[in-house]
């Protein structure tokens, strides 16, 4: 399949999957707005930063969509410690779900890898990390859109940044794609996401397959990179 025909057929696809699991996030979103108006002070300052690796522990943070979907993606990797969904790349300090859902923060939805580069290579998160997205869609991913969805690979010092700019342009250059939309930032501040997000496909099971399939992030993942992935 041609790239010009993968990015074709993947927008018309993403209308189509944009039903009833982006209906229910607007549904959430107008709640969320509601109670960030009505019960401001309550929802402020509820997140926490997150503090420095362990010794001999490294962190690599990744915005990619939902973070609901990336957790698993890193959680089954050899070599990571610990997997935790935030926000990040924003201004507001401490922001709540809520503030971040509407998009008047500035930050990503995002998760933080920390790992032992001695068991597992930034480039083998690398490479989990692009084969989990969509590199084609810059404005969100998937049936996810805003600014809080956009995908950036958020590195941690020099060495991150410079193989995090080798592996876009790599993909670049293979010319799989016609554009490589997702950006490579410094990290900032990780703030700890609310309790109810972490690892929510393992707590909240049943509704997490039913978002991922309603959203239609693996049928998506497939057609983007099909036997690659």
């Amino acid at each position: 399949m041609s790239t010009r025909t993968i990015e074709r057929k993947g927008r018309k696809d993403r209308k189509a999957f944009f039903s009833s699991a982006i209906k229910a996030k607007l549904s959430f979103a107008v709640l969320a707005a509601f109670a960030f108006f009505c019960v401001r002070v309550l929802v402020a300052g509820s997140t926490q930063p997150a503090g420095d690796p362990p010794p001999g522990m490294q962190q690599a943070i990744f915005g990619g969509g939902c973070f609901w979907s990336m957790e698993h993606v890193f959680d089954e990797i050899p070599g990571v410690q610990s997997v935790t969904a935030g926000y990040t790349g924003g201004s507001a300090k401490s922001p709540s779900y809520e503030q971040v859902e509407l998009g008047i923060t500035g930050h990503v939805e995002a998760v933080r890898v920390v790992f032992d580069p001695s068991k597992v290579a930034y480039e083998t998160l690398l490479d989990a990390y692009w084969h989990n997205t969509d590199p084609t869609e810059g404005a969100g991913q998937f049936c996810d859109f805003g600014p809080q969805y956009r995908p950036v690979i958020f590195y941690s010092g020099d060495a991150q940044q410079q193989r995090a700019e080798a592996s876009k342009k790599a993909l670049e250059e293979a010319q799989r794609f016609k554009r490589v939309m997702t950006r490579v930032l410094p990290a900032s501040t990780f703030w700890i996401a609310e309790a109810y997000h972490q690892h929510y496909y393992k707590t909240h099971a049943t509704a997490y397959q039913r978002y991922r399939v309603g959203c239609g992030r693996d049928a998506r993942l497939r057609e983007v990179w099909g036997a690659h992935r």
